[in-house]
């Protein structure tokens, strides 16, 4: 379920969030309409932080689809994770014409094995011990979309190392962090009780966190998006 902030407001079935240096989501004269294709209260935190005006509209699809069709050819998640960026992008730009809309996605790769979020306390486990002392990559895409053709993309990759924690500690952070983690792909979230398990981050913070967030910012500023 989306969280909605403080400066959020429910608009026509949306949620609309406001800020002070965006322009393409208050209703201003000749300012083109911002959409985030996602519900990842992360990726909406950021931009609002950044003073980035816009709307909310999860894109709905099947992402186990795209994933199962694709992943035999590109066992780094690459262009996988560019895909779906960008389809979800086009399904929310498909409903709203002349809107600039913003898609993202992210995946878990350790060693050529992708990593979904867990169903379960139990898948939970498996995964924890299984990157556990390894390094990962976060790789996370961001594409942009007006009347359905990408006008712009961009990938990071982001390494993450965690370091070799114990079976014990595995169950001490199951019970602390509960069931949130249920919703974070790799079973962990790196800004809250998830960076106990880490040793080192290597790349872009914005994007371990869902979007890459300064490439995106220029992007904006570019098309006057946001101020200058």
């Amino acid at each position: 379920m989306l969280r909605r902030g403080a400066n959020e407001q429910e608009r026509g079935g949306e949620a609309m969030a406001t800020a002070d240096f965006g322009t393409a989501a208050r209703g201003e004269t000749g300012a083109a309409r911002l959409v985030l294709a996602s519900a990842a209260s992360s990726r909406a935190t950021m931009l609002r932080a950044a003073g980035v005006s816009f709307a909310i509209q999860p894109a709905m699809v099947d992402e186990g689809a795209v994933k199962g069709a694709m992943r035999a050819d590109d066992p780094e998640g690459r262009e996988t994770a560019q895909a779906l960026a960008a389809l979800k992008a086009r399904r929310v730009s498909a409903r709203e014409p002349g809107a600039y809309v913003i898609g993202a996605d992210q995946l878990l790769v350790c060693e050529a094995d992708w990593f979904d979020k867990p169903v379960d306390r139990e898948d939970a486990r498996s995964q924890l011990r299984r990157l556990r002392g390894r390094s990962h990559m976060l790789v996370t895409a961001v594409s942009v979309v007006r009347d359905e053709a990408e006008l712009w993309s961009h990938l990071a990759c982001p390494e993450i190392v965690m370091r070799p924690f114990s079976d014990a500690f595995i169950e001490r952070y199951l019970e602390q962090a509960g069931d949130g983690i249920l919703g974070c792909v790799g079973s962990y979230e790196a800004e809250a009780l998830g960076g106990q398990l880490l040793a080192e981050i290597r790349g872009d913070w914005f994007a371990v966190l869902g979007l890459p967030l300064l490439p995106l910012l220029a992007f904006l500023r570019e098309h006057g998006l946001v101020e200058t």
